[in-house]
């Protein structure tokens, strides 16, 4: 399969990753992707009927569905997240968006992070995003979140960028392997900083030494420098530090 596959029945394509989310996604011509939020988090079960019945309204498919974000109480173990991600995809299964097996494939993006203050009780949903059609030519993706992990090489700890090192220095590395990471997922799409509208930073660590030169200089906030969003939440995975998603929609609403 090929890096970036297009999922035909949602009309974009993705960066094959992981069972439990894609790298990203871009709506394919003649489409674009929105965002709605929800003015209050909903628990998954009921976030998952609710974008059911948004997109039955607008007379799209469940396979619209591209990307979601989630906030969840506190970090999990690594085997805690595996379990956590065995139950989301379930619906993702139902609605015929995820394909399971011994290589499972999942094209929807996503970014599930811990918020230090008011966390919720339970994982809940905060926004998605789905492709419309649309007759502009203006490409639009969502990444999904990434933290300091490597892609292969054994367990969430033996991956983490500079274990326990929250530094100075811990910290910059930390950044400048995600930041790096996330141009590679932008390129794959065929896109870069210059077409991000949204970027986002999620830690409780102090990167205020990093916003400028590690961030700001490579352009990561975007054309005409429009901004870096920094969510005081950790990443899902205990021992992560520093994670960021970038998206570019065509609109975004409320519900």
């Amino acid at each position: 399969m090929s890096a970036v596959p297009t999922f035909a029945a949602g009309h974009y394509r993705f960066i094959k990753a992981v069972f439990q989310y894609s790298g990203g996604v871009a709506a394919e011509p003649g489409y674009e992707l929105e965002r709605a939020r929800f003015l209050k988090p909903l628990p998954l079960a009921d976030a998952f009927a609710a974008v059911e019945s948004h997109l039955k309204k607008l007379g799209c498919p469940v396979a619209a569905f591209a990307a979601c974000e989630l906030r969840s109480p506190g970090q999990f173990s690594e085997q805690g997240f595996i379990d956590f991600n065995k139950a989301y995809v379930t619906t993702l299964e139902r609605w015929g968006i995820y394909t399971g097996g011994a290589e499972p494939v999942n094209p929807v993006a996503r970014t599930n992070v811990c918020p230090m203050y008011d966390a919720p009780r339970e994982p809940v949903m905060s926004a998605f995003s789905y492709t419309v059609p649309t007759t502009s030519a203006r490409g639009t993706f969502v990444l999904a979140g990434g933290g300091e992990a490597r892609a292969s090489g054994g367990t969430y700890r033996e991956r983490i960028v500079r274990l326990n090192d929250t530094s100075p220095e811990g910290l910059r590395e930390k950044v400048l392997f995600v930041a790096a990471e996330m141009e590679r997922r932008l390129g794959l799409l065929g896109f870069g900083w210059q077409d991000a509208v949204f970027t986002q930073a999620y830690t409780v660590q102090n990167i205020g030494h990093l916003i400028g030169d590690a961030l700001a200089a490579r352009g990561a906030f975007g054309s005409y420098a429009q901004g870096l969003t920094w969510h005081y939440a950790r990443p899902p995975v205990i021992d992560l530090e520093f994670e960021m998603d970038v998206r570019a929609t065509a609109r975004e609403i409320f519900l």
